[in-house]
């Protein structure tokens, strides 16, 4: 079935979000692993889009508009991911975002969609917003950092995704999103779009948020 959400965004000198909704075939934790997908999870791996220092810095920059600091271990998630590559299989749809995540060098949040509460809205966190980001009860400051917000406060954004929202083994509905720059043109609609073929071709469907169609 189709899913439609709203998102509302705030204002941004540099933010360029792409998002979209899936609905999976069975739940996660039923689903194999996609061949196509593992075969991504290498950051040697041919794929058609590849990460740079250009884009490291650009997304840095889009973070540090707000007021935040990415360095360390706030740093982007996909910085992450690139140190840690080639990445373990963890369920179709984080898989398929880690891959154009490692390749597109674009941050990439996933979360359970019946795991957040509307109104959705992408913006700055307030100053000493805080949750819990691992199942170990790890917290991270993500005040003046780009988030989804919904009625409970921050749940996603580049660097780390509360751990309230996200996906696990009975998760059927998704929302992804895509961070990325204005500086970056056609870079987050190309990650979008790599992104939604992954996932269908595992038969997921898949309904674009944000740009609107």
């Amino acid at each position: 079935m189709d899913i439609e959400i709203d998102i509302d965004i705030d204002p941004h000198p540099l933010l360029e979000l792409w998002a979209f909704t899936s609905d999976m075939p069975a739940a996660l934790g039923a689903l194999p692993p996609s061949p196509a997908v593992l075969a991504v999870l290498d950051a040697t791996a041919a794929a058609p889009l590849s990460s740079s220092d250009e884009v490291r810095q650009k997304i840095r920059a889009l973070l540090k508009a707000g007021g935040f600091k990415p360095t360390g271990r706030s740093k982007p998630a996909s910085e992450y991911l690139l140190a840690a590559a080639p990445l373990r299989s963890i369920n179709l749809a984080v898989d398929a975002g880690n891959a154009v995540s490692l390749h597109s060098g674009l941050p990439i949040s996933v979360v359970d969609l019946d795991r957040v509460h509307g109104p959705l809205r992408v913006g700055l966190a307030p100053p000493g917003s805080t949750y819990v980001f691992n199942p170990s009860g790890q917290v991270i400051d993500v005040g003046k950092l780009l988030c989804l917000i919904d009625a409970d406060g921050p749940c996603a954004n580049a660097v780390k995704d509360a751990q309230r929202s996200k996906t696990d083994g009975e998760s059927r509905r998704t929302l992804s999103l895509v961070w990325s720059s204005r500086d970056l043109p056609g870079r987050g609609e190309a990650a979008c779009r790599w992104y939604r073929d992954l996932l269908a071709a595992a038969g997921a469907s898949t309904v674009l948020v944000v740009p609107a169609d």
